[in-house]
């Protein structure tokens, strides 16, 4: 199976040995992102909403790079620092997602970083006649 990365220069700097997304087996898989600003590595100031906001807008453009869009993504996995959180960080989410919603899991995590939040995806890509 081939695998290609997806690394637009628009996503946050990686902190570690990782890609932020990955193209195999007709499907994207997005690593964990936190709301660092995009191009940096710098976390965006606000509470659970802001920066869910800026994590699933990071993980849009690493989807929108693969070729894909939100509309394709089937499983989600969300991490909040604080399960306290999960309302305003829902309320943000259902801004992102659509009927039929993905598959998910939210816990409550130790995120590195001073992040509240960390999202990671797994994405169907498109059939196109050119793949």
């Amino acid at each position: 199976m081939r695998k290609r990365p997806v690394h637009p220069a628009s996503s946050p700097v990686p902190a570690g040995a990782y890609t932020p997304g990955l193209v195999a087996g007709g499907f994207v898989f997005v690593s964990g992102q936190t709301a660092e600003k995009p191009g940096s590595s710098d976390l965006v100031e606000g509470d659970v909403k802001v920066q869910t906001r800026q994590v699933l807008e990071n993980i849009r453009g690493i989807l929108e790079a693969a070729g894909c869009s939100l509309d394709d993504v089937v499983k989600v996995t969300a991490h909040l620092a604080d399960a306290e959180d999960f309302d305003g960080y829902n309320e943000i989410y259902r801004q992102f997602f659509s009927v039929p919603f993905p598959v998910r899991t939210t816990v409550q995590s130790v995120i590195p970083g001073g992040s509240l939040v960390e999202i990671d995806v797994i994405a169907l890509l498109p059939e196109r006649p050119d793949r």
